[in-house]
């Protein structure tokens, strides 16, 4: 074996080591993201292949919202864009990780398995990124996403109705783990949120525009508030801080 298969060999194993607690927690949020798609009406086959081929959380689960309700292709292909928006911005700041001698055709298979954790690994990674270190997390991470989904819905039909329903508790449980600790360490993603839950409430009371279906509202409130937010709240460039700092010190 080469040198340069070795160096493979390894980032690859360094990536399935890396995803092995993604998997783990893959595998519980997958499995109630299962139990919503089996309360949907979608069954265990296409519920499993979407979760093959899109593997976010905040995007099946809006999808299967949007299933229920009945909206039609072309505003659940603007809805899935929108949330999964962030991920165009994930794999653009990989590039720059990204050994340049590897070809394009590696860095598409990449772009398909960013999520907001392989990318957390994938950039916290010193150095260089070698793609096999990816594909080794992509190879642990995106089976038990699918794995848990698919047993979601199977065993949907098997468990009590009350364990369905305490399970079906923990996706909630997921999107505020991923709220509540940036919003209580930054107001304004604090303000941000309940103006996006106080917006969402509202949708839901005025006459003209709780009629407009549940997936347009996300894409509304998102575009809107994002928008809005980023204008006027934008983030600080992080070289004019390194120098701020420096003419402080």
């Amino acid at each position: 074996m080469s040198g340069a298969e070795n160096i493979n060999r390894k980032n690859y194993c360094d990536g399935m080591r890396d995803a092995i607690p993604i998997a783990l927690g893959y595998l519980a949020v997958a499995f109630t993201l299962g139990i919503a798609a089996r309360n949907a009406g979608v069954h265990a086959l296409p519920a499993t292949i979407m979760s093959l081929t899109n593997t976010t959380s905040a995007g099946e689960f809006a999808a299967i919202t949007a299933i229920a309700g009945g909206v039609g292709y072309a505003e659940l292909a603007l809805m899935q864009l929108v949330i999964n928006l962030r991920y165009m911005l994930m794999s653009c700041a990989l590039t720059q990780k990204l050994d340049p001698k590897f070809s394009i055709i590696h860095r598409f298979f990449i772009g398909f398995g960013v999520t907001d954790e392989i990318f957390g690994i994938s950039v916290a990674r010193k150095g260089k990124l070698n793609p096999c270190y990816m594909y080794g997390a992509m190879s642990i991470a995106i089976p038990a996403w699918t794995i848990g989904t698919c047993l979601g819905v199977v065993l949907g039909n098997v468990l009590p109705g009350g364990v369905v329903s305490a399970l079906s508790v923990a996706l909630y449980g997921m999107f505020l783990a991923i709220i509540i600790p940036p919003a209580r360490d930054n107001k304004v993603i604090r303000g941000l949120v309940i103006i996006a839950m106080a917006a969402s409430f509202l949708f839901t009371k005025i006459p003209v525009i709780k009629n407009i279906s549940s997936g347009m509202k996300v894409i509304i409130l998102t575009v809107v508030i994002s928008g809005v937010a980023a204008v006027l709240f934008p983030l600080p460039d992080e070289e004019k801080e390194e120098e701020e700092a420096n003419h402080e010190a």
